[in-house]
């Protein structure tokens, strides 16, 4: 990766690894595909053979796929002048840029997903640490609890703190679609969402707040194995 200024120091290595359910490994390699693309197309090139000779030079077997994957793209948004540790670390990438990336393009709720992940005054871009964030929450090695949390932030689209019927309304809509011939009638909406309250709702407050969300939640065997984002 260069000299000691392109690396991170032990006390801010430490601190990401407590922060995230990224391994030591995937956090260092993380910042190696931010800050230096050329080295990891090198890497690749190695893996795939040398041009004179046809065989592979060398494999890194402790290379996360999806790591390097991310991060390269996440590489990608930024400028070149921004790609030292300390510009990278501050660096904000607009929300229109992260969402260009194929990973999140056709998720339904990627604009909330980006929102509830970004801690900018304005929330409308996202940090390296940001992004961190969104990769942990949405790994493999992310507990079930926590990734009911953040799905439970990300329906709440008006960030009250409950699943109201319009929360649930947009949800619907997010997954059928508001096409003519994908949106639900009002009286179709509110029978589901009915269906969906009497079911959730244990409080029969009309809301649906965190712990019956996750109540629900944890008799869904396939939730943590399907909140994720696939690269």
């Amino acid at each position: 990766m260069g000299g000691s200024g392109s690396r991170l120091s032990k006390e801010l290595l430490a601190e990401y690894q407590d922060l995230t359910f990224l391994t030591k490994q995937e956090i260092l390699l993380s910042v190696h595909v931010v800050l230096a693309p050329h080295l990891v197309d090198n890497e690749q090139q190695a893996r795939s053979g040398n041009e004179h000779t046809g065989k592979p030079i060398a494999e890194n077997t402790d290379s996360s796929p999806l790591s390097t994957r991310a991060h390269r793209r996440f590489c990608e948004l930024l400028p070149q002048e921004q790609r030292s540790v300390e510009q990278s670390l501050l660096a904000q990438v607009p929300f229109e840029q992260i969402l260009s990336l194929p990973e999140l393009k056709a998720n339904p709720f990627k604009e909330r997903i980006c929102r509830v992940f970004s801690t900018s005054p304005t929330r409308d871009s996202l940090s390296f640490e940001d992004f961190l964030d969104l990769l942990s929450v949405f790994s493999d090695t992310a507990t079930p609890d926590i990734k009911s949390h953040y799905a439970f932030r990300i329906f709440d689209f008006d960030d009250d703190g409950t699943l109201n019927r319009e929360d649930l309304s947009r949800l619907v809509n997010c997954l059928t679609g508001e096409g003519e011939d994908t949106r639900l009638s009002a009286s179709e909406m509110k029978q589901l969402i009915d269906n969906i309250l009497e079911e959730s709702d244990i409080d029969r407050d009309g809301t649906i707040n965190l712990s019956e969300f996750q109540h629900v939640i944890s008799r869904s065997p396939d939730f943590a194995s399907s909140f994720k984002i696939v690269l």
